[in-house]
């Protein structure tokens, strides 16, 4: 596993790799890898030959008052996990690599980022979609992987590659849970002991109303005594019943639903999300 903190190694490297026919998976991460992120390097040695991580906390997608200052930086650790993975090369690049002087980017994000997280982290997505197009050019990947629990994410960033028409593929790995059902997530380490314990409370409450909607209740109704008992214990920044494709309201014809919910438990955010098929 070679480290390269320089865009020219890696391109350099990504060229060699190309040069042979060889196809390149990429994960881009912000470090803090737990099992969530380790299942999307397995996953991208399953479809390509070459497996490039990126480890970059990227200054651009945390609004005021975020927790960028004190975003965990863990490469050291990161890189010892990752030794025991199929991964070729792992990119960490510093600012100043991937937005050098005088680079403007007219990128932004589309009509996928309105709302949810969009529309409580005002430039979100806009910081999400101006490193990944960055990163692309930089890693040229045929294939990229992102998680599941950052559904809003993936969505926005399928939406960019197609507007920008990228030659890369986006895929997709399933959540990774703990084993009380709590979504895996860097920030789950700010949790207390206390707040540790009541945090698969919000999981829980999600598999709950996704069986509501199941059964034939009323999704609204559903959503609202769902999100009375959330507040029990969470201050809820959202919960949503969405069509997941577009993320607009289901109708009849919906094919495929996503309980979608954002809440802080203290000072902690925390997002989760459910997809299933309707009826």
């Amino acid at each position: 596993m070679q480290v390269c903190s320089n865009n020219q190694q890696i391109i350099d490297l990504i060229s060699q790799w190309k040069g042979k026919g060889e196809t390149v998976a990429f994960v881009p991460t912000m470090g803090g890898l737990h099992d969530g992120h380790l299942s999307l390097v397995s996953k991208a040695a399953q479809v390509a030959d070459r497996v490039v991580v990126s480890i970059f906390i990227n200054p651009t997608q945390f609004s005021q008052n975020e927790d960028f200052d004190n975003y965990p930086e863990t490469l050291s650790d990161d890189l010892t996990l990752l030794e025991n993975y199929p991964v070729d090369v792992v990119f960490t690049p510093t600012a100043e690599q991937i937005y050098p002087k005088g680079l403007s980017s007219d990128v932004k994000a589309g009509s996928l980022a309105q709302g949810l997280c969009g529309g409580t982290r005002p430039g979100h997505f806009d910081g999400v979609v101006q490193v990944v197009y960055r990163l692309f050019e930089i890693v040229t990947p045929t294939v990229a992987i992102f998680g599941q629990k950052d559904y809003q994410q993936l969505l926005v960033i399928r939406q960019m590659v197609e507007a920008q028409a990228l030659a890369v593929e986006i895929l997709s790995g399933a959540i990774i849970r703990e084993n009380d059902g709590l979504a895996m997530s860097t920030r789950n380490q700010y949790l207390t002991k206390a707040q540790r314990q009541l945090a698969p409370e919000l999981y829980k409450q999600l598999s709950v109303l996704k069986q509501q909607i199941l059964s034939g209740g009323d999704v609204i109704s559903s959503t609202k005594h769902t999100q009375e008992g959330l507040e029990k214990h969470f201050k809820v920044e959202y919960l949503s019943v969405l069509d997941a494709n577009t993320l607009k309201s289901i109708t009849d014809n919906t094919a495929k639903i996503t309980i979608l919910c954002a809440v802080f438990l203290g000072s902690t955010r925390l997002i989760d999300n459910i997809i299933f098929n309707q009826g």
